[in-house]
C-alpha cells in the first residue's frame, strides 16, 4: 500500500472511540495533531476530521461496550483496536500505543512483523 486514503487511515486512529465515548472540538484537534506528528515521520499526509467516519466508529464502539471484545468491525474502514482498563486512558493514550508498533509495521507490504504478528 504505497498511499493511504485520510478516510481509511482516521478510521484506523478513530476506532480508538473504544475508549473515548465522545471527542470534543478541541479532542478532536489534539488527537490530530498527535496522529498527523507520528504520520510526518513516515512522510504521508495529514488527516483531517471526518464526521461521517468519526460516526461510524462511534457507532461500532457502543456496539461493543457489553462485551469490550477488540473485534475488528469488517466494515468499510481500516481500523486499530485498543482498550485498557485505567479511567486515565485517553484516545491519545491508545493513538500512542499504536505509534509504538511502528517497528513492527513494513509499509511496503502492508504487514505486522514481529510480536505483533501474534494478534
Amino acid at each position: 500500500m504505497n498511499t493511504f486514503t485520510a478516510t481509511s487511515v482516521l478510521i484506523v486512529a478513530i476506532s480508538l472511540l473504544l475508549i473515548a465515548s465522545s471527542v470534543q472540538s478541541t479532542e478532536q484537534q489534539d488527537y490530530l495533531n498527535t496522529h498527523n506528528a507520528a504520520r510526518s515521520q513516515v512522510g504521508v499526509p495529514n488527516l483531517v476530521w471526518d464526521a461521517t467516519v468519526a460516526s461510524y466508529a462511534l457507532n461500532y464502539a457502543n456496539a461493543r461496550k457489553s462485551d469490550c471484545n477488540l473485534v475488528h468491525s469488517t466494515g468499510p474502514y481500516g481500523e486499530n483496536l485498543a482498550k485498557r482498563s485505567s479511567s486515565t486512558f485517553s484516545a491519545i493514550s491508545a493513538l500512542n500505543l499504536w505509534v509504538a508498533e511502528k517497528p513492527y509495521y513494513n509499509y511496503t507490504t502492508n504487514s505486522c512483523t514481529g510480536i505483533l504478528s501474534q494478534y
